[in-house]
């Protein structure tokens, strides 16, 4: 089942789980699935993170052109709040957000297109998340925007106290920095 989420380009995909004496089965990569919810691109690259505690952020990451990526967000253990940030220039929903709850007890995936800023807050211990990409990891491209920039004001599910970021994560600029530089 694919859902859209408050941003139509940014959706849920869910598996679904079959069940038996056995346990579960769940496809969780489908092509046609992916193509339908706008991934079109081949999957080029897998990464697999391990975040020990709860309460730490990690983003909010994205590529500049021509290394955008695509991303293919599940958990394997644990959860986290997910968010993908419209950066796109001249986009009607350019500085809105979506959100969504993903843990590793459901089969729930998150497709955040290229042009949107990625990040997500650990809400357990010892949370393993994989995604996929549709461009290889290129360190010139690199950026990202600052997480708690009021202008983009996203409603975090821990109190700013229990937010933990890395130096890199904190020091990324403002909003309007950024879609500046992207306009050229």
């Amino acid at each position: 089942m694919i859902e859209p989420l408050s941003l139509p380009e940014v959706t849920v995909i869910t598996g679904k789980v079959h069940c038996d004496d056995r346990g579960a089965f769940c496809e969780t990569f489908r092509a046609s699935a992916l193509a339908e919810a706008g991934f079109t691109r081949p999957i080029v690259q897998e990464n697999l993170v391990r975040t020990h505690r709860r309460g730490v952020l990690r983003g909010l990451h994205f590529q500049r052109a021509p290394f955008a990526q695509e991303k293919l967000v599940r958990v394997l253990s644990g959860s986290i709040f997910d968010v993908a940030v419209d950066i796109r220039p001249g986009s009607p929903t350019l500085g809105r957000w979506a959100s969504a709850i993903l843990s590793g007890d459901e089969p729930r995936q998150i497709f955040v297109p290229a042009g949107f800023a990625h990040g997500y807050l650990t809400l357990t211990d010892d949370c393993w998340v994989v995604y996929k990409t549709g461009a290889y990891y290129a360190p010139e491209a690199e950026a990202g925007c600052r997480w708690d920039d009021p202008a983009i004001a996203i409603v975090w599910p821990l109190p700013t106290e229990e937010i933990s970021v890395n130096a890199r994560d904190g020091a990324w600029p403002d909003f309007a920095e950024v879609v500046a530089s992207l306009a050229g």
